[in-house]
């Protein structure tokens, strides 16, 4: 009796191999398309609270006195509504009432606000730049199905998540243990301080508890942030069989073929034209083309084509022709046959020896060679 086995069972990461290598920039471009990319919400959490502590810093006393001063000119209009209205105050003049505060404390807090809204908001265009997309909010059915619910729930990354949420609240909550420790009889003098005294300095209090909250907050963030990014990276990388599937689909997409082609055409161009010099004549046509030929009996037994163009690059050869004192002969037919029926480093065909024949030797007569 014998058992059949399947090796590739015992594969890391199923068919394809283990994925050893890094992802392809094509896979980082697919990836940030939907959305995925090496992000830390702790960043944008802890900047968020680290300029909002700061900021209170700053503006805890007149934010003391703009909430007193709320709160006194509500209680000391209350005897006076109650005069002007015999003893009850009408709904009207408390919904009034209730507009006002809610006015005045609206623009007291807006820049508290701002700085909730623009900080993390800074946070996340540092880490993954400007490039919004759509795909994560569009509607998938896998995310209904309740055994995927199920699985992300029970998932290594849910464990990893909640293994730092707790050790987030432990670390915060031994620093606040600490500094609560440290300052206790700061805590009991507070009782025994005029009210506005003792709010004022409670506000102080939370105010550093809350700074230092921030600081170490800003430290656990960039340890995650650094954990996101090896993360984000191990998730991305790609079995050796993925590496050349894409190779070959990217080797079959006509855009690709396109920009290839291009390249090398702008390559084959830049020798065409540093090989220019080296041309014995420059037909034209003389506006739309202009074929450089050369003869070298060491090389060929004709005369051969060493560049040719239409438009703008003839008139780019006709410009380094003559930088390069080559005879420029005009000659409308022949110029638009070699154009056309003429590769560069093609020799000339016999039924156009005796017309290129007849124009070097009318060039080599010139420049005394004959």
């Amino acid at each position: 009796m014998s058992l059949k086995y399947d090796l590739q069972f015992f594969a890391k990461d199923g068919p394809g191999g283990e994925k050893t290598e890094p992802a392809t920039a094509k896979k980082l471009r697919d990836a940030r398309r939907e959305g995925q990319v090496a992000k830390s919400r702790e960043v944008s959490n802890a900047a968020m609270l680290l300029a909002l502590f700061v900021f209170l810093s700053l503006v805890v006393g007149y934010y003391g006195s703009s909430f007193l001063n709320i709160f006194d000119m509500v209680y000391n209009r209350i005897p006076e509504w109650t005069v002007m209205h015999g003893g009850e105050i009408p709904l009207a003049t408390i919904y009034a009432a209730l507009r006002d505060i809610i006015f005045k404390f609206l623009v007291i807090v807006l820049p508290a606000l701002i700085i909730g809204f623009v900080v993390p908001f800074i946070a996340n265009l540092v880490q993954v730049k400007w490039s919004p997309t759509t795909k994560p909010m569009q509607p998938k059915f896998s995310k209904l199905n309740p055994l995927n619910g199920i699985k992300r729930i029970f998932s290594l990354n849910s464990l990893m998540e909640l293994l730092k949420s707790i050790l987030k609240i432990a670390i915060i909550g031994f620093v606040v243990y600490l500094y609560i420790r440290r300052e206790q009889n700061r805590f009991l003098i507070l009782l025994e301080l005029p009210v506005m005294d003792a709010l004022s300095q409670l506000l102080g209090v939370i105010v550093t508890i809350g700074i230092r909250i921030s600081a170490v907050y800003v430290v656990l963030a960039a340890a995650d942030y650094i954990y996101q990014k090896w993360k984000f990276s191990e998730d991305m990388k790609m079995t050796k069989q993925e590496v050349k599937d894409e190779y070959k689909n990217m080797e079959g997409d006509p855009q690709i073929k396109s920009q290839q082609k291009a390249r090398m055409l702008q390559a084959s161009r830049r020798r065409m034209m540093t090989r220019l010099p080296e041309a014995d004549v420059v037909i034209t046509n003389p506006t739309h083309y202009a074929v450089a030929i050369k003869y070298d009996p060491d090389l060929y037994d004709a005369p051969f084509v060493i560049a040719k163009g239409s438009d703008y690059l003839a008139a780019r050869i006709k410009e380094i022709a003559a930088e390069n004192h080559i005879e420029i002969v005009e000659n409308k037919p022949l110029a638009r046959m070699l154009y056309a029926n003429v590769e560069v480093d093609q020799i000339v065909p016999p039924e156009l020896y005796q017309a290129v024949a007849e124009v070097l030797a009318f060039v080599y007569h010139l420049q005394g060679r004959v």
